[in-house]
């Protein structure tokens, strides 16, 4: 019994580096695809809206903590309805960027936005009781997201 525990344990580790992998290359690999470039430095942006720098360190973090919220997710129920709306949640993320910086429309990018929002604030909802440290990591990403939908509304109105 002992040997099989321990294959588990570390097929385990290998699922975490796999969510963390797959996350952070997704969300790399679109972001340096889908650049900002001249396009959003010539739009008119709100009072509120950050240095450029800022949203790659909190992204970085938000991708970790994505990550290993689907890994245990996945951990307690790879079919369930929680690690739907976690696949959800991400291929909206990653619908994001394009909507936004690919195809210029703003609109569309905060369509996609709200919908990402409902899903996390779903995810949270279902993951509360079961497994209150996977909720909690989306409530910071929750907070975010709900920021960047107030600048990418605000981007939209005022341009």
């Amino acid at each position: 019994m002992q040997h099989v525990h321990a294959r588990d344990n570390g097929w385990k580790w290998v699922t975490l580096v796999l969510f963390v992998f797959f996350v952070m290359a997704g969300g790399t690999l679109i972001g340096i695809t889908f650049t900002p470039g001249e396009w959003y430095a010539g739009l008119e942006k709100p009072w509120f809206n950050p240095p450029n720098a800022i949203f790659g360190p909190v992204w970085t973090l938000l991708y970790l903590m994505i990550a290993i919220a689907g890994w245990r997710t996945w951990r307690r129920g790879p079919a369930g309805l929680p690690m739907q709306l976690w696949f959800g949640q991400l291929l909206f993320n990653f619908i994001w960027t394009p909507a936004f910086f690919g195809m210029h429309t703003t609109g569309l990018a905060l369509l996609v936005l709200t919908v990402m929002l409902a899903l996390i604030v779903l995810f949270i909802q279902l993951t509360w009781k079961p497994d209150r440290i996977s909720a909690l990591l989306f409530v910071p990403y929750a907070c975010w997201v709900t920021f960047a939908g107030l600048l990418n509304l605000s981007i939209w109105w005022l341009n």
